[in-house]
Parts: C-alpha cells; sequence; structure tokens
C-alpha cells in the first residue's frame, strides 16, 4: 500500500500585508496544491483558497474511478483519466472564479495558479497553471517536472534570451496563463513514475525566485519534511521576501 508524508508551511513575507497564497497537504488522499493568488483588495486570496478548495472536492469525488492504478501503475487508459480528473478539476475552479469575479466588481481580474500533485503509488499526476512550481527529487538529484508559464520562460524556450539574461530581464513575473482569469485556461499535464524515497517540493515564485539554482534546494529537502519547509521559507526571507511563500514537501515512503 502506497504511503505518504508530506509537511506545509506558508509565510507572509518581510512585504505583504496579506498572504494570498493557499495550500492543501492531503497524504491520505495523495493530493497536493499550491496556489499564489493574483488580484487586488485581497481578491488572490479569495481565488487562491478556492481554486484549493474546489480541486480538492473534485479530487476526492473522482479519484476513486483511477484508484486500480495503484495496481495497475501503467494502464495508459487509466493515467490518461488521471490527467483528465486533474484537467476537469482545474477547469472547475477557473469556471467558479471568473464566475465570481464577474457577478462582484471588487474582484474583477482576479486569478491564481495553481500546482497540482496527485500520488497513487507508482504514479504521480501533476498539473500546472501559472509560474508555482512542483520540483522531484531522486537519488540526489533534482529536477522540475512543471513548466512556467510566463513570458520570460516562453522567450528561453524559443531562444530569444539565455537563463543568465533572464534573471536580470525587467517583467520576470509577468505570467500568461492563469486560475479565473477567463472562463477557460490550457492546463498542462503530465504523468511521471515515482519511486521509494522520491521526494517533491511543491512552491510559490516567492520561494523559488530566491533559489540561486534548482540544486540549491536539495539539501533543504534532506531534511525532515517540517524543518525543510521552515528553512526554505527562512531563506527566501533572508534573501528578501519580497512576496508571500510558501513550501510543500511530500516523501514517498511505499509505493
Amino acid at each position: 500500500m502506497a504511503l505518504y508524508r508530506s509537511s506545509g508551511l506558508t509565510d507572509v513575507g518581510r512585504v505583504r500585508k496579506h498572504n494570498e497564497d493557499a495550500f492543501l497537504h492531503d497524504d491520505a488522499l495523495g493530493l497536493y496544491v499550491v496556489a499564489d493568488g493574483l488580484g487586488g483588495h485581497a481578491a488572490g486570496e479569495v481565488a487562491s483558497e478556492e481554486a484549493v478548495y474546489q480541486v480538492r472536492a473534485w479530487v476526492r469525488r473522482e479519484r476513486p474511478r483511477v484508484a486500480a492504478l495503484v495496481e495497475n501503475p501503467y494502464d495508459t487508459d487509466l493515467q490518461n483519466d488521471a490527467e483528465q480528473i486533474i484537467r476537469g478539476a482545474i477547469q472547475s475552479a477557473t469556471y467558479l472564479i471568473h464566475s465570481m469575479a464577474e457577478f462582484d466588481d471588487s474582484k474583477a481580474g482576479m486569478g491564481t495558479t495553481i500546482s497540482v500533485l496527485m500520488l497513487l503509488g507508482r504514479v504521480a499526476v501533476i498539473g500546472q497553471v501559472g509560474d508555482s512550481r512542483i520540483y522531484l527529487t531522486r537519488e540526489g538529484q533534482i529536477a522540475q517536472i512543471t513548466d512556467d508559464h510566463t513570458l520570460i520562460a516562453a522567450q528561453i524556450r524559443e531562444g530569444m534570451i539565455t537563463e543568465e539574461e533572464a534573471k536580470h530581464a525587467p517583467h520576470r513575473n509577468v505570467i500568461t496563463r492563469a486560475v479565473g482569469s477567463h472562463e477557460y485556461v490550457e492546463v498542462d499535464t503530465r504523468v511521471v513514475e515515482t519511486v521509494r524515497d522520491d521526494r517533491f517540493l511543491l512552491c510559490t515564485d516567492g520561494l523559488h525566485g530566491y533559489l540561486d539554482s534548482d540544486a540549491e534546494a536539495m539539501r533543504y529537502l534532506n531534511l525532515p519534511g517540517p524543518e525543510g519547509a521552515r528553512q526554505l521559507i527562512q531563506l527566501a526571507n533572508t534573501r528578501g521576501g519580497k512576496d508571500n511563500i510558501t513550501a510543500i514537501i511530500v516523501e514517498v515512503l511505499e509505493v
């Protein structure tokens, strides 16, 4: 039987007055979510919280139909169904948040990033919109397993600028996709195989924006989960803390 252990922590940072990040870690459901809200007058806080709530409700209802992936991890039909569940959950949140903004002028333009991880034994299903991130560490190696939906990331992919140039480019945090800014959003999904002792890091840009490199996160992920999350947030605050900061560390104990 698959077993997971997770720890999550969020912090307002050193500059912002409100925390518009939201997160969820549910080991029983095998579901982990980070969301970074966008919009003034605390609308971003509403968007991120609603998105996390909606994704959890959707996955809790739909996950039983792909539970067989735990015993049949290479069943491509089940994998496709699991990806569809994550896309459906995020689209549902998108429609809800967009509708709320349309009926309340104070919430006009609100939205949120979202990164979703659903674990079913050897199968990890990823859903991504925006520039929060999910990393996977295994055997001393780390890899970012989501793509940033930002203007800068698109320019890097198209070869217009280098990663070094991107560090100093203006408008580095302009995102190209968000949950709720329109009725529909394109959701990236993928399936990743997991093994025992894998660790995942889900975080908002208030954390990963302060990492000198992906590899820098490794020493924190090797700590016990709660301490690793605490020290990562402390690192971001020490380096400026200009944004809200959220981190979830997920350990795969058995698959």
